[in-house]
């Protein structure tokens, strides 16, 4: 698993979001992108996350950010995911875990002294050019526009 930096080249992926339509890196070519992995819809921190960045996506437009979501969920699980919550941007169903593979995002996690493969909830700041610009790997999950505004600076 390689380590992504600041600075990296953001790997190119291609998945499928919840209306069963093929989104990749390539068509954000341009536009500057919030990237972020979330373990599971529907629970309270990944709510509260998604609900957060829906909640300033005009702002997110204005600064001409477009704002992307990833999980392992089905692409049935997003479209609920994302109808129940009204969220206006995409959600790629990454089933197969290649994408969070490719981001260093799936990795062992443990819980109660359990160990378990899961999503590392994080979110990469891509420009227009493909370059990793930021990562944020302690998200505040209520509070991550704001969180990611200040360290930018935007």
């Amino acid at each position: 698993m390689t380590k992504l930096k600041v600075g990296s080249k953001a790997p190119d992926f291609s998945g499928v979001n919840q209306e069963g339509e093929k989104v990749g890196l390539s068509d954000f070519s341009g536009k500057k992108l919030v990237l972020y992995f979330y373990p599971k819809d529907n629970t309270p921190g990944c709510t509260a996350e998604s609900c957060n960045l829906n909640e300033n996506y005009d702002v997110w437009l204005e600064k001409g950010f477009e704002v992307l979501g990833v999980s392992p969920d089905s692409v049935k699980s997003h479209q609920k995911f994302r109808d129940k919550y009204g969220l206006k941007f995409d959600l790629i169903a990454d089933t197969d875990k290649n994408i969070a593979q490719a981001y260093g995002v799936w990795a062992e996690k443990s819980m109660f002294g359990k160990k378990y493969m899961g999503i590392l909830r994080t979110t990469f700041v891509v420009d227009e050019n493909g370059i990793i610009r930021e990562i944020f790997d302690k998200v505040k999950t209520k509070d991550h526009t704001d969180q990611i505004f200040k360290k930018m600076n935007l």
